[in-house]
Protein backbone atom coordinates (compact mmCIF):
# COMPACT_ATOMS: atom_id res chain seq x y z
CA UNK A 1 0.00 0.00 0.00
CA UNK A 2 2.58 2.64 0.96
CA UNK A 3 5.62 1.44 -2.00
CA UNK A 4 2.67 1.35 -4.97
CA UNK A 5 -0.56 3.44 -3.93
CA UNK A 6 1.32 6.03 -1.68
CA UNK A 7 -1.48 5.72 0.97
CA UNK A 8 -0.47 6.37 4.86
CA UNK A 9 -2.12 5.70 7.85
CA UNK A 10 -5.62 8.17 8.34
CA UNK A 11 -5.92 8.71 4.43
CA UNK A 12 -9.10 7.63 3.11
CA UNK A 13 -8.44 4.97 0.23
CA UNK A 14 -10.93 3.91 -2.51
CA UNK A 15 -11.37 0.57 -4.63
CA UNK A 16 -14.27 0.92 -6.53
CA UNK A 17 -14.96 -2.80 -6.68
CA UNK A 18 -17.23 -5.35 -4.87
CA UNK A 19 -16.09 -8.33 -2.58
CA UNK A 20 -16.65 -10.65 -4.10
CA UNK A 21 -13.58 -10.46 -6.43
CA UNK A 22 -10.10 -10.37 -5.20
CA UNK A 23 -9.84 -6.58 -5.32
CA UNK A 24 -12.37 -6.43 -2.87
CA UNK A 25 -11.02 -8.90 -0.96
CA UNK A 26 -7.58 -7.18 -1.05
CA UNK A 27 -8.44 -3.67 -1.46
CA UNK A 28 -11.31 -2.49 -0.13
CA UNK A 29 -10.93 -4.89 2.87
CA UNK A 30 -7.64 -6.59 3.95
CA UNK A 31 -4.93 -4.19 2.57
CA UNK A 32 -6.13 -0.48 3.34
CA UNK A 33 -7.64 -1.48 6.57
CA UNK A 34 -4.30 -3.11 7.60
CA UNK A 35 -2.28 0.03 7.03
CA UNK A 36 -4.60 2.13 9.11
CA UNK A 37 -6.21 3.85 6.11
CA UNK A 38 -10.22 4.93 6.06
CA UNK A 39 -11.62 2.66 3.38
CA UNK A 40 -14.86 3.07 1.27
CA UNK A 41 -17.71 0.55 0.75
CA UNK A 42 -19.56 1.81 -2.42
CA UNK A 43 -22.60 -0.32 -3.79
CA UNK A 44 -23.55 1.15 -7.52
CA UNK A 45 -22.12 1.77 -10.81
CA UNK A 46 -20.65 4.70 -11.99
CA UNK A 47 -23.53 6.05 -13.97
CA UNK A 48 -26.75 6.58 -13.19
CA UNK A 49 -26.51 6.10 -9.22
CA UNK A 50 -27.98 8.73 -10.00
CA UNK A 51 -25.98 10.37 -13.01
CA UNK A 52 -22.40 10.56 -14.39
CA UNK A 53 -20.86 12.07 -10.96
CA UNK A 54 -21.14 9.77 -8.83
CA UNK A 55 -17.61 8.81 -8.55
CA UNK A 56 -16.58 12.61 -8.92
CA UNK A 57 -19.23 12.94 -5.20
CA UNK A 58 -17.94 10.50 -3.16
CA UNK A 59 -14.38 11.95 -4.00
CA UNK A 60 -15.28 14.91 -2.80
CA UNK A 61 -17.52 13.92 0.26
CA UNK A 62 -15.22 11.55 1.51
CA UNK A 63 -11.69 13.25 0.81
CA UNK A 64 -10.64 10.29 -1.42
CA UNK A 65 -6.21 10.61 -1.59
CA UNK A 66 -6.24 7.22 -3.65
CA UNK A 67 -9.03 5.89 -5.94
CA UNK A 68 -8.92 2.66 -7.92
CA UNK A 69 -11.14 1.06 -10.47
CA UNK A 70 -11.75 -0.20 -13.76
CA UNK A 71 -11.23 0.97 -17.39
CA UNK A 72 -14.62 0.27 -18.03
CA UNK A 73 -16.18 2.35 -15.44
CA UNK A 74 -14.35 5.82 -16.61
CA UNK A 75 -15.49 4.74 -20.37
CA UNK A 76 -19.20 4.44 -19.26
CA UNK A 77 -18.51 7.59 -17.64
CA UNK A 78 -16.77 9.25 -20.61
CA UNK A 79 -20.01 8.18 -22.57
CA UNK A 80 -22.71 9.77 -21.02
CA UNK A 81 -20.67 12.92 -20.01
CA UNK A 82 -17.53 13.51 -22.58
CA UNK A 83 -16.99 17.14 -21.29
CA UNK A 84 -16.36 16.11 -17.66
CA UNK A 85 -19.70 18.54 -17.01
CA UNK A 86 -20.67 16.39 -14.17
CA UNK A 87 -16.99 16.39 -12.35
CA UNK A 88 -17.29 20.44 -11.90
CA UNK A 89 -18.54 21.57 -8.44
CA UNK A 90 -16.81 19.16 -6.52
CA UNK A 91 -13.47 19.58 -4.89
CA UNK A 92 -10.87 16.89 -5.74
CA UNK A 93 -8.30 18.87 -4.20
CA UNK A 94 -7.37 15.75 -1.96
CA UNK A 95 -7.17 13.36 -4.84
CA UNK A 96 -3.67 12.65 -6.08
CA UNK A 97 -3.23 9.10 -7.66
CA UNK A 98 -6.18 6.98 -9.91
CA UNK A 99 -5.02 3.42 -10.48
CA UNK A 100 -6.66 1.54 -12.92
CA UNK A 101 -6.40 -2.30 -13.51
CA UNK A 102 -8.83 -5.49 -14.12
CA UNK A 103 -8.46 -5.22 -18.56
CA UNK A 104 -6.50 -3.27 -21.00
CA UNK A 105 -6.49 0.32 -20.43
CA UNK A 106 -6.99 2.11 -23.89
CA UNK A 107 -5.14 5.38 -24.61
CA UNK A 108 -8.08 7.35 -25.83
CA UNK A 109 -9.72 6.82 -22.20
CA UNK A 110 -6.22 7.27 -20.70
CA UNK A 111 -5.74 10.74 -22.35
CA UNK A 112 -9.33 11.85 -21.41
CA UNK A 113 -9.32 11.17 -18.07
CA UNK A 114 -5.31 12.41 -17.41
CA UNK A 115 -6.68 15.88 -19.16
CA UNK A 116 -9.56 16.14 -16.83
CA UNK A 117 -7.32 15.39 -13.89
CA UNK A 118 -4.37 16.89 -11.85
CA UNK A 119 -2.93 13.88 -10.62
CA UNK A 120 -1.56 10.58 -12.11
CA UNK A 121 -3.48 8.17 -13.96
CA UNK A 122 -1.63 5.05 -13.13
CA UNK A 123 -2.56 1.45 -15.08
CA UNK A 124 -0.74 -1.58 -13.53
CA UNK A 125 -1.68 -5.15 -14.19
CA UNK A 126 -1.96 -7.88 -11.65
CA UNK A 127 -4.80 -10.81 -11.65
CA UNK A 128 -6.83 -13.17 -9.27
CA UNK A 129 -3.82 -15.50 -8.79
CA UNK A 130 -1.53 -13.08 -7.60
CA UNK A 131 -3.71 -10.95 -5.19
CA UNK A 132 -1.56 -7.42 -5.84
CA UNK A 133 0.13 -5.43 -8.53
CA UNK A 134 2.74 -7.57 -11.07
CA UNK A 135 3.68 -4.42 -12.87
CA UNK A 136 3.03 -1.21 -11.76
CA UNK A 137 4.29 2.45 -11.20
CA UNK A 138 5.45 2.83 -7.64
CA UNK A 139 4.10 6.34 -6.57
CA UNK A 140 5.12 5.88 -3.35
CA UNK A 141 9.14 5.16 -4.49
CA UNK A 142 9.35 6.87 -7.43
CA UNK A 143 6.78 7.76 -10.46
CA UNK A 144 8.53 6.82 -13.64
CA UNK A 145 7.85 7.87 -16.84
CA UNK A 146 4.23 6.52 -18.18
CA UNK A 147 3.85 5.10 -21.41
CA UNK A 148 0.53 4.66 -22.83
CA UNK A 149 -0.88 1.11 -22.66
CA UNK A 150 1.54 0.01 -20.34
CA UNK A 151 1.21 -1.17 -17.01
CA UNK A 152 4.91 0.18 -16.49
CA UNK A 153 7.77 -2.06 -15.14
CA UNK A 154 7.60 -5.04 -12.73
CA UNK A 155 7.15 -4.53 -9.35
CA UNK A 156 10.23 -6.47 -6.82
CA UNK A 157 9.38 -10.13 -6.48
CA UNK A 158 8.08 -10.19 -10.27
CA UNK A 159 10.36 -11.78 -12.74
CA UNK A 160 8.32 -10.85 -15.91
CA UNK A 161 9.47 -12.12 -19.38
CA UNK A 162 7.52 -12.72 -22.66
CA UNK A 163 7.86 -16.00 -24.67
CA UNK A 164 7.26 -16.94 -27.99
CA UNK A 165 5.13 -20.78 -28.85
CA UNK A 166 8.37 -22.49 -27.99
CA UNK A 167 9.19 -20.56 -25.35
CA UNK A 168 11.92 -18.24 -26.41
CA UNK A 169 11.97 -14.82 -25.22
CA UNK A 170 10.81 -12.51 -27.68
CA UNK A 171 12.77 -9.56 -28.42
CA UNK A 172 12.05 -6.07 -30.18
CA UNK A 173 8.79 -5.93 -29.17
CA UNK A 174 7.13 -9.04 -30.64
CA UNK A 175 4.19 -10.18 -28.84
CA UNK A 176 3.88 -13.57 -26.67
CA UNK A 177 2.91 -15.18 -23.89
CA UNK A 178 3.33 -13.51 -20.42
CA UNK A 179 5.33 -15.60 -18.23
CA UNK A 180 6.22 -14.93 -14.63
CA UNK A 181 9.64 -17.14 -13.25
CA UNK A 182 9.10 -19.59 -10.45
CA UNK A 183 8.93 -18.91 -7.71
CA UNK A 184 6.12 -16.56 -6.86
CA UNK A 185 6.66 -13.66 -4.40
CA UNK A 186 4.37 -14.56 -1.03
CA UNK A 187 0.51 -13.66 -1.53
CA UNK A 188 0.31 -15.63 -4.98
CA UNK A 189 -2.04 -18.57 -5.27
CA UNK A 190 0.05 -21.73 -4.27
CA UNK A 191 -2.19 -24.34 -5.86
CA UNK A 192 -6.00 -24.66 -6.70
CA UNK A 193 -8.18 -26.26 -3.66
CA UNK A 194 -8.00 -30.03 -3.66
CA UNK A 195 -6.96 -29.85 -7.25
CA UNK A 196 -2.80 -29.68 -7.63
CA UNK A 197 -3.03 -31.31 -11.03
CA UNK A 198 -5.32 -28.99 -12.40
CA UNK A 199 -2.59 -25.89 -10.80
CA UNK A 200 -0.17 -27.85 -12.88
CA UNK A 201 -1.49 -28.18 -15.90
CA UNK A 202 -2.89 -24.90 -16.29
CA UNK A 203 -0.43 -21.96 -15.23
CA UNK A 204 3.24 -24.15 -14.41
CA UNK A 205 3.63 -27.21 -17.39
CA UNK A 206 3.23 -25.21 -20.56
CA UNK A 207 7.25 -23.17 -20.29
CA UNK A 208 8.96 -24.94 -17.00
CA UNK A 209 9.89 -22.93 -14.66
CA UNK A 210 7.60 -20.30 -15.21
CA UNK A 211 3.82 -18.99 -13.99
CA UNK A 212 1.36 -18.76 -17.56
CA UNK A 213 -0.70 -15.78 -17.11
CA UNK A 214 -3.09 -16.65 -19.62
CA UNK A 215 -1.84 -12.75 -20.75
CA UNK A 216 -0.08 -11.53 -23.96
CA UNK A 217 1.52 -8.80 -24.94
CA UNK A 218 5.55 -7.73 -25.53
CA UNK A 219 7.82 -5.89 -23.52
CA UNK A 220 9.97 -2.35 -25.30
CA UNK A 221 13.12 -1.46 -24.61
CA UNK A 222 12.98 0.10 -22.03
CA UNK A 223 11.78 -3.00 -20.33
CA UNK A 224 8.21 -1.32 -20.07
CA UNK A 225 5.27 -4.16 -20.06
CA UNK A 226 2.22 -4.16 -22.29
CA UNK A 227 -0.79 -6.11 -21.94
CA UNK A 228 -2.71 -6.48 -24.88
CA UNK A 229 -5.40 -8.74 -23.37
CA UNK A 230 -5.88 -12.66 -23.08
CA UNK A 231 -3.57 -15.06 -25.28
CA UNK A 232 -7.26 -16.37 -25.93
CA UNK A 233 -8.00 -12.96 -27.54
CA UNK A 234 -5.50 -13.45 -30.21
CA UNK A 235 -7.75 -14.66 -33.41
CA UNK A 236 -6.42 -16.58 -36.16
CA UNK A 237 -7.44 -15.01 -39.67
CA UNK A 238 -6.21 -16.99 -42.91
CA UNK A 239 -3.56 -17.56 -41.15
CA UNK A 240 -2.86 -14.21 -39.72
CA UNK A 241 -2.67 -14.03 -35.62
CA UNK A 242 -4.50 -10.35 -34.95
CA UNK A 243 -4.83 -8.93 -31.12
CA UNK A 244 -8.31 -8.17 -30.55
CA UNK A 245 -6.71 -6.04 -28.04
CA UNK A 246 -4.74 -4.07 -30.36
CA UNK A 247 -7.82 -3.40 -32.60
CA UNK A 248 -10.05 -2.08 -29.99
CA UNK A 249 -7.34 0.02 -28.98
CA UNK A 250 -7.29 1.52 -32.72
CA UNK A 251 -11.45 1.59 -33.00
CA UNK A 252 -11.42 3.49 -29.45
CA UNK A 253 -9.44 6.07 -30.52
CA UNK A 254 -12.51 7.03 -32.94
CA UNK A 255 -14.21 10.56 -31.39
CA UNK A 256 -17.47 8.93 -31.69
CA UNK A 257 -16.49 5.54 -30.45
CA UNK A 258 -17.66 5.13 -26.49
CA UNK A 259 -17.09 1.42 -26.00
CA UNK A 260 -15.77 -1.22 -28.61
CA UNK A 261 -15.12 -4.75 -28.54
CA UNK A 262 -13.66 -7.17 -30.93
CA UNK A 263 -13.76 -10.85 -31.13
CA UNK A 264 -13.22 -13.44 -33.62
CA UNK A 265 -16.36 -15.40 -35.52
CA UNK A 266 -16.54 -18.03 -37.50
CA UNK A 267 -16.01 -18.19 -41.22
CA UNK A 268 -15.80 -20.97 -43.77
CA UNK A 269 -12.92 -19.30 -46.00
CA UNK A 270 -11.04 -17.92 -43.35
CA UNK A 271 -11.45 -19.97 -40.07
CA UNK A 272 -11.64 -16.17 -38.36
CA UNK A 273 -12.98 -12.94 -38.96
CA UNK A 274 -12.66 -10.19 -36.16
CA UNK A 275 -16.16 -8.69 -35.76
CA UNK A 276 -16.21 -5.24 -33.93
CA UNK A 277 -19.01 -4.08 -32.15
CA UNK A 278 -19.35 -0.42 -31.32
CA UNK A 279 -21.28 2.13 -28.82
CA UNK A 280 -21.28 5.33 -30.28
CA UNK A 281 -21.03 8.31 -26.90
CA UNK A 282 -24.10 9.89 -26.19
CA UNK A 283 -25.38 12.42 -28.85
CA UNK A 284 -22.96 11.55 -31.68
CA UNK A 285 -25.55 10.83 -34.10
CA UNK A 286 -23.72 9.02 -37.70
CA UNK A 287 -25.04 7.08 -40.39
CA UNK A 288 -23.37 3.04 -40.69
CA UNK A 289 -22.52 3.95 -44.24
CA UNK A 290 -20.38 7.06 -43.08
CA UNK A 291 -18.82 5.30 -39.78
CA UNK A 292 -18.44 1.99 -40.98
CA UNK A 293 -15.51 3.12 -43.50
CA UNK A 294 -14.02 5.84 -41.13
CA UNK A 295 -13.20 2.99 -38.77
CA UNK A 296 -11.99 0.48 -41.68
CA UNK A 297 -9.02 3.11 -42.42
CA UNK A 298 -8.07 3.29 -39.03
CA UNK A 299 -6.64 -0.17 -39.72
CA UNK A 300 -3.70 -1.20 -41.18
CA UNK A 301 -3.78 -2.20 -44.89
CA UNK A 302 -3.36 -5.89 -43.86
CA UNK A 303 -6.43 -5.87 -41.54
CA UNK A 304 -9.00 -3.59 -43.34
CA UNK A 305 -10.12 -6.68 -45.74
CA UNK A 306 -10.94 -8.67 -42.54
CA UNK A 307 -13.26 -6.71 -40.80
CA UNK A 308 -16.98 -6.58 -39.82
CA UNK A 309 -18.82 -4.26 -37.78
CA UNK A 310 -22.08 -3.47 -35.83
CA UNK A 311 -22.62 -0.46 -34.16
CA UNK A 312 -25.21 0.62 -31.28
CA UNK A 313 -25.00 -2.47 -29.71
CA UNK A 314 -25.18 -2.84 -25.93
CA UNK A 315 -21.79 -4.03 -25.04
CA UNK A 316 -22.88 -6.04 -21.55
CA UNK A 317 -19.96 -5.73 -18.43
CA UNK A 318 -19.50 -8.93 -16.57
CA UNK A 319 -19.68 -6.15 -13.72
CA UNK A 320 -18.93 -2.77 -13.89
CA UNK A 321 -15.49 -3.82 -14.69
CA UNK A 322 -15.38 -5.54 -17.41
CA UNK A 323 -16.81 -6.34 -20.65
CA UNK A 324 -18.20 -9.77 -21.48
CA UNK A 325 -16.90 -11.10 -24.66
CA UNK A 326 -18.64 -14.27 -25.47
CA UNK A 327 -21.79 -12.58 -27.04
Amino acid sequence: MEAIYDVHPGDVYWAASDVGWVVGHSYIVYAPLIRGCTTILFEGKPVKTPDPGAFWRVMSEHKVKSFFTAPTAFRAIKKEDPQGYYKDGYDLSLLESVFLAGERLDPPTYEWLSDMLACPVIDHWWQTETGWAICSNMLGINLNKIKMGSATLPVPGFDVKVFDENGVETKGGDTGSIVIKLPLPPGCLPTLWNDDERYKNSYVSDFPGYYLTGDGGYKDEDGYVFVMGRTDDVINVAGHRLSTGEMEELIGGHEAVAECAVLGIEDELKGQVPAGFVVLKDGYTIENDVLVPELVKIFPQQYRRHCKFQTGCNCEKITQNQIRKNF
